[in-house]
């Protein structure tokens, strides 16, 4: 009798376990229309891409945020060594610290030149609205501001040598891989500038000089790496263009690919990038083979994977040294950045 009941048992038991995974492997039900089920696998397929884009959302909110709580720390951090030294160094010349900084930046710095707003206006006015005669004031507060920031931070460098500061909070900084990718510049160089970027994207054609200025001011100290960030919603163009790029890049010609690009933005289309390709003197053979076939199309995809994890979702983006800065920054906000973290290099040795 104990037999049977086990038995019994063990047919129940299967029978049920039967019926669990019969139950699991049944789809989801999400609607019925006309006695047609609509399952949730049907609707999660279809909502593939949104789901994609939602989900590379969130990955860059939160590197963003953590991104944005270390600056905050810095920033205050910053502010506090600042006021420090300025009490410090005011107390040993018997002077309030505003009467310090008044002697020591404010009255050092001159009010900016007619010829200095001119050469300004003349550099920037691709970008910025309005006349010279509009704009020639603002120009001017600008300028000095930026002279007042500079001088202040020379200022504050030779204290921070004459009071022995040591700070132990590192700006955030994120890890991006750099073997493989188009790279101009010395591999020993203390600094690297990491791009994403679109050929396509107006602010990366006027972040282009910015760039073109560093790699001339700064030659072995710095050395430029590029990533592909096409923003294809909005630029039909640059995918095509990234690909370009790369293919250029098989025949040794990345740069010079990526300088034409960028010197005729207006000029993307396929046609026109075998024009490109053609007017370098490349392998057009080979080039146009590349490019028909979407030979580094995957390899555009991954680099924009590779820009989503560390929070980039628009261009220009770079990160020097790991340190992100988003949008066509001006040189002398860029050269702030270098030279701060060639200092920091300096300090290691």
């Amino acid at each position: 009798m104990r037999s049977i009941f086990v038995k019994c048992g063990v047919v129940l038991a299967c029978l049920f376990v039967s019926q669990s995974a019969s139950a699991q492997s049944e789809p989801k039900k999400a609607a019925v229309v006309n006695g047609e089920t609509i399952t949730e696998d049907q609707v999660e397929a279809l909502a593939a891409g949104d789901l994609q884009r939602l989900e590379q959302q969130r990955v860059q909110f939160e590197v963003g945020l953590e991104r944005d709580r270390k600056n905050a720390l810095q920033s205050a951090l910053d502010h506090l060594i600042q006021q420090r030294l300025l009490d410090a160094e005011a107390k040993k010349r018997g002077v309030t610290a505003d009467a310090l900084v008044r002697k020591e930046v404010d009255d050092v710095v001159p009010t900016p030149s007619d010829a200095a707003v001119d050469k300004f206006y003349q550099e920037n006015k691709g970008r910025i609205n309005g006349s010279l005669a509009q704009l020639q004031n603002d120009i001017r507060n600008y300028l000095r501001e930026q002279e007042h920031t500079r001088v202040l931070g020379d200022f504050l460098a030779r204290l921070k040598k004459d009071y022995n500061v040591k700070s132990y909070l590192e700006p955030s900084r994120a890890v991006i891989a750099t073997e493989g990718h188009p790279t101009q510049g010395a591999a020993t160089a203390p600094v690297t500038i990491v791009e994403f970027s679109d050929f396509e994207c107006p602010y990366c054609g006027a972040f282009f000089p910015t760039l073109k200025e560093v790699e001339k001011n700064y030659k072995d100290k710095v050395r430029v790496v590029y990533r592909q960030f096409p923003l294809t919603q909005i630029h039909p163009n640059a995918q095509k263009a990234a690909e370009a790029s790369l293919c250029a890049n098989e025949q040794n010609q990345f740069w010079q690919m990526h300088d034409a690009m960028f010197g005729d933005q207006a000029a993307l289309g396929v046609e026109a990038l075998k024009q490109k390709a053609a007017k370098l003197s490349l392998n057009t053979t080979t080039f146009n083979a590349c490019l028909d076939g979407n030979k580094y199309a995957a390899a555009v995809r991954a680099d924009i994977a590779d820009g989503v994890k560390v929070g980039v979702n628009g261009t220009p983006a770079f990160f020097i040294n790991g340190r992100f800065y988003s949008g066509n920054q001006p040189y002398d906000e860029v050269q702030k950045v270098i030279e701060d973290e060639l200092q920091r290099a300096s300090a290691k040795q």
